[in-house]
């Protein structure tokens, strides 16, 4: 967060097609149109009272070919607490190569793993280094389970415990979508989101159309 600026995230929303090669119980795994159709599902939630997220399906068995992410956000001075519920399986496999869980410390794929996570026991307390996990969901082909059911909460981030919890941010939220468009700061004020003497914390949201990928 940064006072007197406008600050602002750019994230893409897409429908991921997966393609896999590995070999799997001595089969190739060949991606065709029928056994690839992955179904978007994930969230990004900041709820301030903490939540609950889960697989699809669960506690029924997960549907094959998803892959789901989920982003935590936490208020500015807080970090986050995930806690996996005892009630979980998803098909073990040797360094959880096919389906599993994937925690890092941060807002993006590319932010610090924490852990990958598969197999019949529940994946010990996780704790953020500041405001974000990233949590994404995989499962292949084949060999669906349980899946999972996750609760999250928020503590003070042990660097700022002097200082409190900042007052909430105004909302700072657009949604955008079709072949091409521009982002700038400016809507933020001319969409009344905040003045310019406000501290902000804007998303843009860019909505892709299946098989496409959004560069920006």
């Amino acid at each position: 967060m940064i006072y007197g600026r406008s600050l602002f995230h750019i994230v893409a929303s897409l429908t991921i097609f997966h393609l896999s090669g590995a070999a799997k119980k001595g089969t190739e795994k060949q991606a065709t149109s029928e056994t690839q159709k992955s179904v978007q599902c994930g969230t990004w939630t900041k709820h301030a009272e903490g939540g609950i997220f889960t697989s699809p399906n669960y506690p029924g068995k997960y549907p094959p070919d998803r892959e789901c992410v989920y982003i935590i956000e936490a208020a500015p001075r807080q970090c986050i607490e995930l806690y996996f519920d005892e009630k979980y399986s998803i098909e073990p496999s040797w360094e959880c190569k096919f389906d599993h869980i994937e925690v890092r410390d941060g807002p993006f794929g590319f932010s610090p793993i924490i852990g990958r996570f598969c197999g019949q026991q529940n994946p010990p307390v996780i704790k953020s280094s500041g405001r974000f996990l990233w949590i994404k969901f995989f499962a292949d082909g084949e060999l669906e389970s349980m899946g999972f059911s996750a609760r999250y909460n928020f503590t003070p981030d042990p660097d700022f415990k002097d200082l409190g919890v900042l007052k909430p941010l105004p909302a700072c939220e657009f949604e955008m979508g079709g072949p091409e468009g521009i982002v700038e700061s400016i809507q933020i004020m001319k969409e009344g989101k905040a003045s310019a003497s406000e501290a902000v914390d804007c998303k843009w949201y860019i909505r892709a159309p299946p098989r496409s990928k959004t560069n920006v």
